[in-house]
């Protein structure tokens, strides 16, 4: 494994995956010790302000981040009029699993992780029963996990489910996969967030309880092999 990952930022990235282009942001701050995907939720992109937040914490916890965008521009286009690809959850988990391939070609075995939101954190636990051990730990904002289905007792990475107190609906989702979840995990709830983590103070809480998660799995785990 190596010493550190190799200090890099690269915006506007241009992602080649089997047939397609997936554009993307990837910052590996000198001292990162792992890296970070993130799987935006509906409707949303790696230009997400709430997204950026979360990923500017993750780089001060010595963590990379690469934010990238899970549908090419024209599907982009066409999904804004249908909204239905961003419910594709096996499209985009697909995609996930392809540019976590990308990544590993650049970083070699660095140790990785998942930062879902929306459906997006479906994606990612899919990915994550993909990949197995290659794959050390899951973070979901105020994600859609039930939609993961079938793949929930296969995840094997440390999955820490974060929610809103007043995001009832997807309050209960989350417990009922955490409940098939068979992998360390745990559920945060922030008191006074909806779905968006829009209240005062909510958003940084959130991530404060994502870097932490990803400390402990990634850069802990890190440490240990070297």
């Amino acid at each position: 494994m190596k010493a550190a990952l190799s200090p890099q930022a690269g915006f506007d990235l241009r992602i080649q995956i089997q047939a397609v282009v997936l554009r993307g942001d990837l910052i590996i701050p000198s001292d990162a010790r792992g890296i970070v995907l993130f799987a935006h939720g509906s409707g949303s992109g790696r230009k997400s302000s709430r997204n950026r937040f979360v990923a500017e914490v993750l780089q001060k916890h010595q963590i990379g981040t690469l934010l990238f965008d899970l549908l090419t521009e024209d599907e982009e286009r066409i999904d804004a009029h249908t909204a239905h690809i961003r419910f594709d959850i096996p499209l985009l988990s697909q995609r996930l699993i392809e540019v976590t391939e990308w990544i590993r070609e650049h970083e070699g075995d660095a140790p990785l992780g998942y930062f879902g939101a929306s459906t997006g954190a479906a994606a990612a636990l899919i990915a994550a029963a993909h990949f197995g051990s290659q794959v050390q730990a899951v973070v979901s904002r105020g994600g859609r996990p039930d939609l993961a289905g079938p793949y929930l007792p296969k995840v094997t990475a440390p999955t820490l489910l974060i929610v809103g107190s007043l995001d009832t609906p997807v309050l209960g989702m989350n417990s009922q996969a955490l409940a098939q979840l068979q992998c360390p995990k745990k559920m945060e709830i922030i008191p006074g967030a909806t779905h968006l983590f829009e209240e005062p103070g909510t958003l940084e809480r959130a991530a404060q309880l994502a870097g932490r998660w990803f400390v402990e799995t990634l850069i802990e785990k890190f440490s240990s092999q070297n």
